[in-house]
């Protein structure tokens, strides 16, 4: 008689312990957290104060059996990315002059310049910015850096080309490690975290600010953090996962797996992002 063996499997969300997703889902402030078990092709979709279906473009987005919220997560670098329209951002069109703001992230990056989340459109109407985190703004010193961005206006700071006020975190992220990255807004400072950890950064001279009327010999600023009490505008962006809209159409694409993403309405203290974090 034939020996038969036989190999039981088990999907992720099956034998995945969601402890983790329970504890980010009870934090006071919560507006969306988006866990990525969704299939290719399918909306992403949010837990928290309302469902906010994020949607494929330019493509489709492969589900990855691998994650630290849901036991997946989402593979981007193929040039597509998510959008939700600014009409149906709700209560993730956070802003205000005092308005706090949170965003962490569950991300392996591979490389480049990647935007994680946000309402962030550098281009229509002239710059629709409002809040965004990235991972690797190199220009005005944010290199391999967790960098968290605001904007009031919409548009680039004066006098420079582009928008200048991000937080960028001390240390560097790794590339192909699953890794939290974070940044929190309270109306005065953008500070920036690594894996539950905010390290402050002394003042320096940022690149590519020389010259400029008022800053003949550059601009000199802390990076974490990054003084900006100029308050969040409400400038009519889309909401994005994957990339922004930039004058030469979207880029600035994540290269890497997201899996996990939230928004929060308000600053979370240092010790809530390390006990999330973990």
């Amino acid at each position: 008689m034939p020996f038969i063996l036989l190999i039981l499997t088990s999907c992720a969300s099956e034998t995945f312990d969601d402890t983790y997703r329970k504890k980010i889902l009870s934090t006071n402030g919560l507006v969306a957290l988006w866990d990525f078990k969704e299939n290719e092709g399918e909306p992403r979709r949010s837990a928290g104060k309302g469902d906010y279906p994020l949607t494929e473009q330019d493509g489709t987005l492969p589900r990855v059996n691998e994650g630290p919220i849901s036991g997946y997560s989402t593979m981007f670098g193929n040039k597509a990315f998510l959008s939700l329209p600014n009409s149906e951002t709700k209560e993730l069109n956070i802003y205000g002059q005092q308005q706090g703001i949170t965003l962490m992230a569950w991300v392996k990056w591979k490389e480049g310049t990647g935007f994680v989340g946000g309402m962030w459109n550098e281009y229509q109407d002239g710059g629709k910015r409002q809040y965004g985190l990235f991972v690797s703004l190199p220009y005005y010193n944010g290199e391999n850096q967790v960098c968290g961005h605001i904007s009031s206006s919409g548009k680039a700071t004066p006098p420079f080309p582009y928008s200048i006020d991000y937080s960028a975190s001390k240390d560097t992220v790794k590339k192909n490690q699953w890794q939290c990255v974070a940044f929190t807004y309270d109306g005065n400072n953008i500070k920036s975290y690594l894996n539950g950890k905010f390290e402050v950064r002394e003042p320096e001279l940022i690149k590519n600010t020389k010259g400029f009327k008022g800053y003949p010999n550059g601009l000199v600023v802390s990076k974490n953090p990054y003084y900006f009490p100029d308050g969040m505008g409400n400038n009519g962006s889309d909401f994005t996962v994957g990339a922004v809209l930039l004058k030469s159409g979207m880029g600035n694409f994540f290269q890497g797996q997201i899996g996990g993403l939230a928004v929060f309405n308000r600053t979370l203290t240092d010790t809530e992002i390390a006990n999330l974090s973990q």
